[in-house]
């Protein structure tokens, strides 16, 4: 028996997204308004598009509040969304290349990121799988649908190409057999099939190679492969303690690539300073923090491994970005969640908090007893 409370969603884990999703509207006009008035004559051209992307995503949120049942748990529903996304996937193949890239599908002057998508359906998919198969995890069988699905879904994603995205997934899917309580002797099959691929593709690229080397020795090219590391560490430190104010950075100005995207964390740096950046990772965490209660306050064992799946998507996404941008890693093209411009990345973010805060409504009941 459940108990479904209308009213009963996770307020601070609400709370925190319209935080988030706000701050990032100004982050987005902030540190995107000049380019965007020299590319399209127009400074609020990524902020509009933006807003959009919100209002969809919290079009959605509010939608999934008012479901009853849980749609995100029904078969049918989930091998639709998985067939969907594959075969999206497999379209952008086909689509025009933009910026050397085919990871968009064009309709009507609209462009959708299916790999965002990708993330979700393969963390339901999962938790189906490892749910049917709960008393036969022991077994290889059990285990070989559900990881040539993902080998499948990285091999889409990576070949578009993006590495990153590819990257995260497989983290995600790696931590959800470990949640859902795989055999450790099956990640080392996993663990080979990935490595042999991700090493595969790495090494067909220069530039993955330049990024990593960039990573570790940023000056040693400092006006080449190490420019955008340098450039953010400097935004990140040119902000101080309190930031040189909300619209005031300098490395927007055509010094740092990708300040609306990938690096708009290094804005929030210079323009909010040491309390801005903490703040914000203040707020990822109190995002895994409800995420991990309703997870573990879930009414069932399959909603539990939802709830996690999803939680732990957003969180790494967000922890890999940040550790990019403080120069910790090799840049991978992640955005920030709820934060960096991008409406697919954003409405897809935004449906994972709705079923997240849909869990939270669901409650453990009892039978009356006559």
């Amino acid at each position: 028996m459940e108990i479904f409370r209308p009213l009963g969603f996770d307020k601070p884990l609400f709370l925190a997204t319209l935080v988030l999703l706000s701050f990032g509207l100004v982050m987005v006009f902030s540190s995107s308004a000049i380019m965007a008035s020299d590319t399209y004559q127009q400074p609020f051209h990524f902020f509009i598009h933006q807003l959009m992307g919100a209002g969809i995503g919290l079009a959605l949120i509010l939608a999934i509040l008012f479901i009853n049942k849980p749609f995100y748990e029904n078969p049918y529903f989930i091998y639709g969304l998985l067939i969907l996304t594959l075969v999206l996937l497999a379209l952008c193949l086909v689509m025009p290349a933009l910026g050397a890239t085919q990871r968009w599908i064009h309709f009507y002057g609209l462009r959708f990121q299916p790999s965002e998508l990708a993330k979700i359906s393969l963390i339901l998919f999962i938790a189906l799988q490892l749910e049917k198969k709960k008393d036969e995890l022991d077994k290889i069988s059990s285990f070989l649908l559900p990881l040539a699905v993902v080998f499948l879904g990285i091999l889409l994603i990576i070949i578009e190409p993006d590495y990153g995205t590819a990257i995260l997934t497989f983290l995600i899917c790696t931590m959800l057999f470990f949640i859902g309580g795989v055999k450790m002797a099956y990640f080392l099959v996993l663990g080979v099939l990935s490595s042999g691929l991700f090493a595969l593709y790495l090494f067909q690229a220069t530039y993955r190679i330049d990024r990593i080397m960039a990573f570790l020795s940023p000056n040693s090219d400092p006006l080449g492969t190490g420019f955008q590391a340098i450039q953010s560490k400097l935004a990140v430190g040119c902000g101080g303690l309190f930031g040189v104010s909300i619209g005031e950075s300098t490395q927007k100005l055509f010094f740092l690539p990708c300040a609306h995207t990938d690096y708009i964390y290094a804005i929030i740096g210079e323009e909010l300073g040491l309390m801005g950046t903490l703040a914000t990772l203040l707020l990822f965490v109190i995002i895994l923090w409800r995420g991990l209660v309703i997870s573990r306050r879930a009414p069932t064992m399959y909603s539990r491994i939802i709830a996690a799946g999803l939680t732990m998507a957003i969180f790494t996404q967000a922890l890999l970005n940040i550790s990019i941008v403080l120069g910790l890693g090799p840049p991978t093209g992640l955005t920030l969640p709820l934060l960096s411009f991008g409406r697919s990345s954003l409405i897809c973010i935004l449906f994972s908090i709705g079923i997240l805060l849909h869990i939270s409504q669901r409650k453990e009941g009892s039978r009356r007893k006559r």
